[in-house]
């Protein structure tokens, strides 16, 4: 935690600019000491919970047996199109959608334990509690995927894109993730208590399920097809379908076609949008 910054005050009352340099200096180093020590304590805390990984694990891997196994044979999406290789991507892209609802259980348990209030009464960065958060997620859902790769490689499922091409593909997973972990902590700050913040799968099952992660939204009625196309998730599932070298049907929709860069777009303005209304709702607390 950080000790209070001291700043060297000239007789006419102002800081120099040397001093207010060192002040901005030691304000960044105890931003990121206290925010690794966030994610350090949230780590922690998964590690003796391994429910809680076999949980967040749980439901892809048996969306990947249901639909290699059970439904892979008579799932027809069109083109001669092999069902699996389509939907293994659309399982990585859901399990990132997913997660942030464990975002928000957990930041909803700190506020009701009251751990949220003890490191507001803490001399420590403010920003650490929400950042610590956000990078314990980033970590957290890389062992998620990688666990996922490794039995989707066990049951068949293979990159055919080159090297780089597959680690964008991870990347823009994790950008993905990295732009949900902030409407995670902010529902996860606005309900009341870890109960309210479990009935939110609710709003998750449609975000990640109405999406071109199982079907091509062409195949679904206009209506839920347009929400489906412009869902963030199915522009991820587009574009790691391409960069994996993953067979995908399009209807040959604008956004469909340039689903990379939405898969970049999306993120970058769910962040800007939701962090600072994470960040305001963590100073608001209380109030």
């Amino acid at each position: 935690m950080s000790a209070g910054t001291v700043l060297h005050i000239p007789s006419d009352g102002h800081p120099g600019p040397a001093e207010q340099e060192d002040g901005l200096a030691r304000r960044a180093y105890w931003a990121i000491a206290d925010c690794l020590t966030i994610v350090r304590r949230d780590l922690t805390h998964l590690i003796r919970q391994p429910v809680i990984i076999a949980w967040q694990l749980g439901y892809p891997v048996v969306s990947v047996v249901l639909f290699v196994y059970v439904f892979g044979s008579a799932m027809n999406v069109g083109g001669g199109v092999d069902y699996p290789a389509f939907a293994m991507p659309g399982i990585f892209a859901m399990t990132v959608s997913f997660g942030f609802m464990n975002t928000a259980v957990a930041v909803a348990i700190d506020r009701e334990r009251g751990v949220t209030d003890r490191f507001r009464s803490l001399p420590m960065a403010p920003s650490a509690v929400v950042s610590g958060r956000g990078v314990s997620d980033v970590i957290s859902a890389s062992v998620d995927l990688a666990a996922l790769a490794v039995i989707a490689v066990i049951v068949g499922w293979r990159s055919h894109g080159s090297p780089a091409a597959t680690l964008a593909a991870f990347g823009l997973l994790l950008l993905l993730r990295f732009a949900l972990i902030w409407i995670g902590i902010y529902l996860g700050l606005l309900v009341p208590n870890q109960e309210t913040a479990g009935g939110l799968y609710a709003v998750a099952m449609p975000f990640g399920m109405i999406s071109s992660v199982f079907t091509p939204p062409s195949m679904m009625p206009d209506w839920l097809g347009a929400l489906a196309l412009w869902n963030p998730v199915s522009s991820t599932a587009g574009a790691i379908r391409e960069l994996f070298g993953n067979p995908a049907t399009t209807g040959g929709s604008w956004v469909e076609q340039h689903a990379v860069l939405m898969a970049v777009l999306w993120p970058v303005a769910l962040t800007a949008v939701f962090l600072p209304l994470a960040v305001r709702r963590f100073r608001r607390l209380s109030r």
